[in-house]
């Protein structure tokens, strides 16, 4: 018998892609499917094959055993409250309950944390290193994109001890417009992205205390570019070794972490590009010796592993469900 979840914001990209990975789920449909806003008319698909989308209607949510929010940050935590206290699993797409410190959340976020009380359940859901915490959880806080794509390569590099524990980590990713969300903005309007290429959000970008907390270090300089494409992110990690640490220390380290991460995948020689993740739930990792630096680069698709595929990995496992279902 097939679980049955809500997507809660389907109007967006991320609701888009999961309507879509949820079509060929063997053993997960989505059956209610609403906007993020009480109060509105139902929407019309935006494609032939896609159904309509109802208007926000708490009541709904007792129908389903999970709940997707892709709802924009702060809107999520009032719906996840609700379907909690239904008992219902929940993923939130947003940005509400990454940051464990209530107090860094106002600074980042510029208001007060909507739901201090659910903080301390929030799961964060990097699958590969919470998977047994998610499978408990009630819910679950999907990353960042640029988190997922600093933190997979990073957190095994840090753990095993193979960075010169001074030193900054640098951080250098790209990502495609769609990463900005649906709602359009002079930013992402396609004039001003079509054969250009940007730094945004330079020393403020509110994922980075979301990457510190995560690394447990802040020591990491992160600068995120828009780059003139609609989908894929690729990370450049300038790395400090510690004395005697060579490149093929950190690909082996890598190599061991995710030997058995079928969505992660660490290459031997060459380099991975956007081509070679979008439209996947995939992960691709690459490492190389640049003069006293380390490099490792990362990939993969924002809305699917830095997003909607991500979020259903969770939400796999959480239903008592094989994790890549869906995903292939």
């Amino acid at each position: 018998m097939k679980k049955t979840c809500a997507i809660v914001g389907a109007s967006g990209y991320t609701g888009r892609e999961l309507l879509t990975l949820l079509s060929r789920h063997a053993r997960l449909q989505a059956t209610v499917v609403m906007t993020a806003r009480a109060g509105t008319a139902p929407e019309a698909p935006a494609f032939p094959t896609d159904p309509t989308i109802d208007a926000l209607n708490l009541d709904r949510l007792g129908d389903v055993d999970g709940v997707f929010l892709c709802t924009p940050h702060g809107a999520a935590s009032e719906i996840a409250r609700t379907a909690l206290q239904r008992g219902k699993k929940v993923v939130d797409l947003s940005a509400d309950f990454r940051l464990r410190d209530q107090a860094v959340y106002q600074r980042t976020y510029g208001s007060a944390h909507p739901a201090p009380e659910l903080l301390a359940q929030a799961v964060y859901g990097l699958t590969e290193h919470h998977r047994a915490a998610v499978q408990r959880a009630e819910l679950v806080a999907n990353p960042g994109c640029y988190p997922t794509s600093i933190l997979l390569p990073l957190l095994p590099l840090l753990r095993a001890h193979l960075l010169d524990a001074a030193a900054p980590i640098i951080a250098d990713s790209k990502s495609g417009t769609s990463g900005a969300g649906k709602a359009p903005s002079e930013r992402t309007h396609f004039g001003n992205v079509h054969e250009n290429f940007c730094a945004y959000g330079v020393g403020n970008h509110r994922h980075t205390p979301e990457i510190h907390q995560e690394a447990g270090t802040d020591r990491i300089v992160f600068t995120p570019h828009l780059l003139p494409t609609f989908r894929g992110m690729l990370s450049t990690l300038y790395l400090t070794p510690r004395s005697g640490v060579t490149a093929d220390a950190l690909r082996q380290c890598l190599l061991e972490r995710y030997a058995h991460e079928p969505f992660v995948k660490v290459y031997s020689k060459g380099q991975p590009e956007l081509r070679c993740v979008q439209n996947t739930n995939q992960c691709h990792l690459a490492v190389a010796a640049s003069g006293p630096l380390l490099v490792v680069t990362s990939v993969i698709d924002n809305l699917l592993k830095g997003a909607s595929g991500q979020a259903l990995q969770n939400m796999n496992l959480m239903l008592g469900l094989p994790e890549g279902l869906g995903l292939s």
